[in-house]
């Protein structure tokens, strides 16, 4: 009988023994309701979601935008480091014409490796802005500062000086007021220059150099090309004379932005939104040699 108890007491402790050392080795099993380690469970816990990366619009190989997230970003590496434009992007599109929104409106802004810039409303003006370089600071200029709700609208520099913006509003049926300002420092001041007398809806425009530019009348069912130059950086505009050859009457109707080409200015007249003469696909291409005051036609060019 006393060996027995002897051994009862033996077992006791060598269970007790090895039950304690179990535990210890396995510390969880004394947490109830978990089926592994605390350690392990954090790890597991779901990570949150990764921001959706950029939907980029090209410009170039390099230069691309983004309006994704309601913000203007731009990025001249592409797509390595993108910066953002400090600018609201309801204001890129206000105006009486707003574009599609997805997309900055055509000829409103300029994206090269050397300039970056933007026109936008706010409030009743109409403001650029730019930097020189490549987003690291930011300007912002007033090209006007109080003009009606805009619809045509365009930028562009011809160096590092000199650029033109111009801008139409105010539109009654087919009837608006179209200007042309520009600057000869880089964008810093504007300058407004003298009014054209011509109150049809513009369709184009632009400057060969800073003397010579040219306005391009007429998107409501042209006959005819309406094209005005200016030959003194805006102080005057006259009418261009454009001779159409007979075959040719209310086909080439609406004059593009004219260009340098060898010792003359040429111009390309398209068939305007209802042209179907072959197709709709050719042009006219008419020359001056007076820096755009007289034009004659050269040859069609299909397109």
């Amino acid at each position: 009988m006393k060996n027995y108890i002897i051994r009862t007491i033996i077992m006791f402790i060598i269970c007790v023994t090895v039950a304690t050392y179990f535990l210890e080795k396995h510390p969880e099993l004394t947490t109830p309701g978990q089926s592994q380690p605390i350690e392990k469970q954090e790890a597991h816990e779901p990570e949150p979601p990764l921001p959706s990366p950029l939907q980029p619009i090209y410009e170039d190989d390099s230069i691309v935008y983004s309006l994704q997230n309601d913000q203007l970003q731009v990025t001249f590496n592409k797509g390595r480091d993108w910066i953002l434009v400090p600018v609201e992007k309801v204001k890129l599109f206000a105006g009486e014409y707003n574009g599609n929104e997805q997309e900055l409106i055509e000829n409103s802004y300029i994206l090269t490796q050397n300039r970056a810039a933007f026109l936008y409303s706010e409030g009743e003006s109409i403001k650029l802005k730019y930097s020189l370089n490549q987003g690291k600071t930011w300007e912002d200029s007033v090209v006007s500062a109080q003009y009606p709700p805009i619809r045509f609208r365009k930028v562009e520099f011809l160096n590092d000086r000199f650029g033109y913006a111009i801008i139409s509003g105010d539109r009654t049926m087919s009837q608006e007021w179209t200007t042309v300002y520009i600057t000869n420092d880089g964008g810093k001041q504007w300058k407004e220059t003298t009014h054209s007398g011509v109150t049809r809806l513009i369709y184009e425009g632009g400057f060969v150099d800073e003397n010579t530019g040219f306005l391009s009348f007429g998107i409501l069912n042209p006959v005819g090309p309406d094209l005005y130059v200016t030959q003194d950086g805006g102080n005057s505009w006259s009418k261009a004379t454009v001779v159409i050859p007979e075959k040719y009457h209310e086909i080439f109707v609406m004059a593009e932005v004219p260009f340098k080409e060898a010792n003359h200015l040429a111009v390309f007249i398209n068939q305007g939104p209802n042209g179907d003469y072959e197709g709709g696909k050719v042009k006219g291409k008419f020359i001056s040699n007076d820096n755009g005051k007289n034009w004659e036609f050269s040859l069609e060019v299909r397109f």
